[in-house]
Order: C-alpha cells, then structure tokens, then sequence
C-alpha cells in the first residue's frame, strides 16, 4: 500500500545522518535563547523574501537584514552548524518530492528558479 511505503520512507529519513545531523546541531544550536531567537528571526526573514519573490514584490531592505543576519549567524558556530544541517536535510527532502513528483508527471515548473 502507497501509505505504508511512505510511513517506511518517513522512518527512513528519520533515520538517516542527515536527519540525525540535523537534531544534534538544533539541539545544540537551540540551547542558547539568542541563538535560537536570531535563527527564528532568521527563518522567519526567509519565509517573508520567498513570499515577496513569488508575489513579484523583492524587498531590498528586507533581502539586505536577512544577508546580513545570515553573516552574523555564520559567525556562531553552533548557528552555523544548524543552518547547514537544515539545509542537507532540506536538500534530500526536496530530492525525494521530485523523485515523487516526476514519477507521477507532476508539473513543477512553479518551484524551478
């Protein structure tokens, strides 16, 4: 059955090094509340230029404080080492819905660059 693929698909993800990579660097990243306080400023950045790109609305002001609370976040080891692992687990994520999506001839040309 498709759902039973999918529950052994979840477990396989959260299984994986990435995965596991991913909940040590956030436990660790999360354990301090500035830290964890500029990463949700910082995603929270993020989600606001991805709606306004989509919407055909870029904000410079807004694109420049998320550069430059990247740059600050990138000073923290801890932040940083979150952020990449986010990212690899992102990146894999991602794989596996095209990999999805394309087996079912879903059109994804609203998510391509």
């Amino acid at each position: 059955m498709v759902y039973d693929k999918a529950r052994e698909l979840a477990k396989e993800i959260a299984d994986s090094e990435e995965h596991a990579a991913y909940k040590q660097a956030k436990e660790k990243a999360m354990a301090n509340a500035t830290t964890a306080a500029l990463i949700k400023q910082y995603h929270q950045l993020q989600m606001q230029a991805q709606a306004a790109v989509m919407a055909g609305k870029k904000d410079e002001e807004q694109l420049n404080q998320l550069q430059k609370l990247g740059e600050l976040l990138q000073l923290n080891a801890d932040a940083s080492a979150y952020l990449i692992a986010e990212y690899r687990l992102n990146i894999m994520v991602g794989d596996v819905y095209k990999i999805l999506a394309e087996a079912i001839e879903a059109d994804l040309s609203a998510l391509e660059d």
